[in-house]
């Protein structure tokens, strides 16, 4: 039987697992954010009960799952705690059976991810974005709503692919990068920084002790 999950982090993106996870048919024992006093609800019902630090309280009776947007945030945390992880896939989403989802992940509502594919830890494959066949997406990386990967694209770790973005197939992209909305990625990315535009261009590189 499923443990109760306790979320990390209790902003917008907190909300949207929170109810993948209700949909589901789990328990959302409550919320672990640094910034909300204790007792504030993230959704009804859901309420924070402390910081991070306490998240000892509760290791060995629930799962955890880190509902932050921040990839950086998220590699950093998942490094920090030492937990049971949680998976969490929206019932809407479409997975194959031949994907590979690491532990940590989020999976949103209308989500494809299709035979193949690799999503390494604590990635989230937000709403409506479409990971292709034979893709594999680096751990704590953000596919934002509407982003569309053609097949066989490989992701480095920590990378963005902002919304609405595109990125054509046999493509490969370094971590650390931010790939910005509606940004069309045509060749491969080897220098971790901001791209934009159409094709995708750098913007401002990422110092290399930074990714």
């Amino acid at each position: 039987m499923n443990k109760p999950v306790i979320l990390i982090g209790g902003g917008g993106h907190a909300k949207v697992v929170a109810d993948c996870i209700l949909s589901c048919g789990g328990c959302v024992a409550g919320v672990l954010d640094d910034r909300l006093p204790p007792g504030h609800e993230t959704l009804p019902g859901i309420p924070v009960l402390g910081s991070i630090a306490e998240y000892e309280k509760y290791a060995g009776d629930c799962s955890f799952i880190i509902a932050i947007g921040s990839c950086e945030v998220r590699r950093r945390l998942a490094g920090e705690l030492q937990v049971s992880w949680r998976t969490a896939i929206h019932p809407t989403a479409a997975v194959s059976r031949f994907a590979e989802i690491g532990e940590g992940c989020y999976i949103g509502p209308h989500a494809a991810v299709n035979a193949c594919a690799v999503i390494g830890a604590h990635s989230i494959i937000n709403t409506g974005a479409v990971v292709e066949h034979d893709n594999i997406i680096g751990a704590y990386s953000h596919i934002s709503p509407g982003a569309i990967l053609g097949g066989s694209v490989t992701i480095g770790e920590g990378t963005q692919i902002c919304m609405g973005a595109c990125v054509r197939n046999n493509i490969m992209i370094c971590g650390g990068c931010v790939i910005g909305a509606g940004a069309v990625a045509v060749k491969d990315i080897d220098i971790s920084g901001t791209y934009a535009g159409v094709p995708a261009k750098l913007l401002k590189q990422i110092p290399e002790n930074n990714t």
